[in-house]
């Protein structure tokens, strides 16, 4: 009687915490803009984001797949590339010269948008 109580007690513990766990933040889509780029999630993803000699290097809380693209900045190529890491998921930008940026991140309709703005050091 008392096991019976202690499982069913379990289950509406775990059918709780279920449902009070925010879905997990999946990178949706890469956008190129004229200076740099817009990644789309599902929802907010922590974010840890730095400047390392000169490549932006943006690492998220989120889950998503493998991608690579390549966008202009003042007439010059830049690169970007997301993958998977044990820290979740990293997007880096790099060119052949140093690249400083910024980013912003907000809310818009039911779906969460950073905007990465870069220029040149």
């Amino acid at each position: 009687m008392i096991g019976s109580l202690a499982i069913v007690g379990v289950m509406i513990g775990l059918m709780i915490g279920r449902l009070t766990t925010p879905d997990p933040s999946v990178l949706q889509q890469v956008d190129v803009t004229d200076d740099g780029l817009v990644v789309w999630f599902n929802n907010e993803p922590k974010l840890h984001g730095e400047i390392i000699d000169g490549t932006v290097a943006l690492l998220f809380q989120a889950e998503g797949r493998a991608q690579k693209g390549q966008l202009k900045l003042n007439g010059k190529d830049v690169n970007w590339r997301t993958r998977l890491s044990d820290g979740g998921l990293l997007l880096t930008v790099l060119a052949a010269r140093p690249l400083q940026g910024e980013w912003a991140g907000s809310k818009v309709d039911d779906r969460w948008r950073l905007e990465i703005h870069l220029r040149e050091q």
